[in-house]
């Protein structure tokens, strides 16, 4: 059996390729943190140094450090980044250059899914951009003369030898290849850069040693990228609450990433350990009653006995902290026989083998890495890392064993915008600026339509404030369409649930107006009338009024007085004095969005009130605690900053661009 050759010398690496492969590269990488960036830079750093030399990148998700603007944003988030990613991390440097239009005419970068809003402004992005299915990419790239495939692994040696896994990423590796053998199409050549952190996943995605012709092992690595844990506000809580109680006990659960799943998360534990103050609680934001009538007929109340199976393209921290409270528990078989024992509840819990959560690819905190890990140390079983052949689609041999394993699936994901005719945005304007990427969103919505118990459930923010001016994610119609209408499922916003399965046009148009922000209803309603999409004796109804921020306070109000909605439902990485600053910035952007803003805004500066508890803590934090050596600039910043601080304000109503909306997963 053949062996890898190894190196340990990255450039060395990187000229070893190019004379091999010679002076035109066409490279596949995975998406996200497969991405070995240290080779990757290496190649590029050799292709832009020759013209005579060629670069072209089919991958996804290539992930970059944030850049603070200067000024206040800099002063909070550069010290975070250096403490959060270390000294050593590596951003890929082609995606830098793209953000900044600075490619070189040779080197192309084609990506199928873009950090969301990151590649906004970058017009060669743009341009270069593809827009496919997650489960289309692997047949799509047979026929790009793929020569050089590269990819972060794990390795292990046993008694029997050395393995590779390819942990976070075995997502489109394992597909593609095995479409180029289809094919009859030459072998590229494979590279395993090995990363000491990285979590070894067996099963599925794990491959011998001769899969890979080059073993690239570093003296050093820089820390794998992880996500910071974000804040999640009260409205977001709000539609988590209506989210958690569509999720049928014994069922199928994928959820994407985001302070929206965050809160579905976070939702489903409190329905869990918190049952009576959910209950509670989900009452009082339940106007119209929607949630309670689709919960009777395809959800649930009550604790999850039996508990959740997890078939999700992305795992992320949700489905851990789903597992540690007991929730994500139900074991599936890749045995007819002992999946069909286990839907009957003839299996006993204790029965040997079996997963609870099967995943295409990986992307969180450090605290998902080493849960991993650990699971796989101690029950390696339970995570099923695989091909997304096998997550995102019920096609070929796996079909009916795929539908029994996902039984009563609630698929949620996430949108930017809808329509009231029941249209999904969730990855572009209606320019033609791509924001991020359609990824599986497409997979799951049609999946859950051949499933016999599927919901496909696409979550959204009812508005968006941009320039200081609140709108409505709910429109009458958008000029960019991620999901059609005729896939049209179920819609969530913080104010309820719109069933449009199955209904007439006029019957969507209801159900959207139901979750709508009352702020837009009167418009949205004479809209859908001068179209005569909607009878023109509709009245809307007073329970629809009701649908506002201030309702949404009060009703959450005995849950955030037990302490059970945290501003960071599942910890942050930033420090107490950090935390109270991401508030404290945050009223400040949102405030001075407007020039009705800026007026509140420098009137809070002129009189700023009594000192705030951590004040001076905050001011240190942000190298602002001695006036005397600062800049007239830095003084005013000073000043605002305190402002801030003394308003204790809460986090503000929503994101401030279509750019920065949620986006698909």
């Amino acid at each position: 059996m053949p062996t890898p050759h190894r190196q340990t010398d990255t450039e060395l690496c990187a000229l070893d390729i190019m004379a091999r492969l010679g002076s035109t590269l066409r490279i596949a990488a995975p998406l996200g943190l497969g991405k070995p960036h240290g080779l990757l830079n290496a190649l590029y750093r050799l292709t832009a140094s020759d013209q005579a030399c060629s670069m072209r990148l089919y991958t996804a998700l290539s992930l970059t450090r944030p850049r603070p603007a200067p000024g206040l944003e800099a002063r909070f988030l550069q010290p975070f980044l250096d403490r959060h990613f270390g000294d050593d991390y590596e951003d890929p440097a082609y995606a830098v250059d793209m953000a900044r239009n600075a490619l070189p005419g040779n080197v192309a970068i084609h990506e199928f899914y873009m950090q969301s809003g990151a590649l906004l402004h970058s017009p060669v992005a743009q341009r270069d951009y593809i827009s496919q299915n997650y489960t289309h990419v692997a047949r799509d790239l047979v026929e790009q003369e793929i020569n050089l495939v590269v990819q972060l692994v794990a390795r292990r040696e046993t008694d029997e030898g050395v393995f590779y896994s390819l942990s976070c990423n075995p997502d489109l590796t394992l597909d593609f290849l095995d479409r180029m053998a289809a094919a009859d199409k030459p072998r590229p050549l494979c590279v395993a850069v090995v990363h000491p952190d990285l979590p070894y996943m067996s099963g599925d995605a794990q491959v011998s040693e001769s899969f890979f012709d080059i073993e690239l092992a570093p003296p050093r690595s820089p820390r794998l990228f992880a996500l910071p844990r974000s804040p999640v506000d009260v409205a977001e809580y709000a539609l988590g609450m209506h989210a958690s109680a569509l999720v049928k006990d014994d069922g199928c659960l994928q959820i994407g990433i985001g302070a929206l799943s965050d809160a579905l998360v976070k939702a489903l534990i409190l329905r869990q350990q918190e049952n009576v103050s959910w209950r509670r609680a989900l009452v009082a934001l339940d106007t119209s009653r929607a949630t309670h009538k689709l919960a009777a007929r395809g959800g649930g109340l009550a604790p999850l006995v039996r508990g959740l199976y997890g078939a999700s393209e992305m795992v992320m921290d949700g489905f851990m902290h789903l597992a540690r409270a007991g929730i994500l528990k139900r074991r599936s078989w890749d045995t007819p026989a002992l999946e069909q024992a286990s839907a009957a509840g003839r299996l006993e819990d204790g029965a040997p083998g079996g997963h609870y959560l099967r995943g295409a690819f990986f992307l969180g905190s450090r605290s998902l890495y080493e849960w991993l890990h650990a699971t796989e140390t101690s029950d390696p079983d339970a995570i099923d890392m695989c091909r997304v052949s096998n997550v995102n689609h019920l096609y070929g041999d796996h079909q009916a064993l795929a539908a029994l394993q996902r039984r009563g699936a609630r698929f949620y994901n996430t949108c930017m915008m809808a329509t009231l005719l029941g249209a999904a945005v969730s990855d572009g304007l209606e320019d033609g600026h791509v924001v991020s990427g359609v990824g599986g969103q497409y997979n799951f919505v049609a999946m859950a339509h051949e499933l016999p118990e599927g919901r496909s459930i696409l979550l959204l923010r009812a508005t968006r404030t941009v320039r200081g001016a609140v709108q409505s994610n709910i429109r009458w119609n958008y000029g960019q369409t991620t999901i059609p209408r005729h896939l049209r499922d179920i819609f969530i916003t913080e104010y309820g649930v719109a069933d449009l399965r199955g209904k007439t046009d006029s019957e969507c148009i209801e159900a959207m107006l139901a979750i709508a922000d009352a702020r837009f209803l009167d418009a949205l309603c004479a809209e859908a009338k001068s179209h005569g999409k909607l009878s023109a004796d509709f009245h809307i109804p007073e329970a629809w009024r009701r649908n506002t921020p201030e309702h949404l306070r009060q009703a959450l109000m005995p849950l955030q007085r037990k302490g059970l909605l945290p501003d960071f439902p599942f910890g942050s990485d930033f420090t107490d004095v950090e935390q109270r600053l991401v508030l404290a910035l945050g009223w400040l952007k949102h405030a001075g969005a407007s020039l009705r803003g800026k007026g509140r805004l420098l009137q809070a500066a002129w009189r700023p009130g009594e000192p705030a508890v951590g004040e001076d803590e905050a001011l240190q934090r942000m190298g602002l605690a001695d006036p005397s050596g600062l800049t007239m600039k830095d003084r005013i910043q000073r000043r605002l900053l305190i402002a801030a601080l003394r308003h204790r304000p809460s986090r503000p109503a929503g994101p401030d661009s279509d750019a920065q909306a949620a986006s698909s997963t």
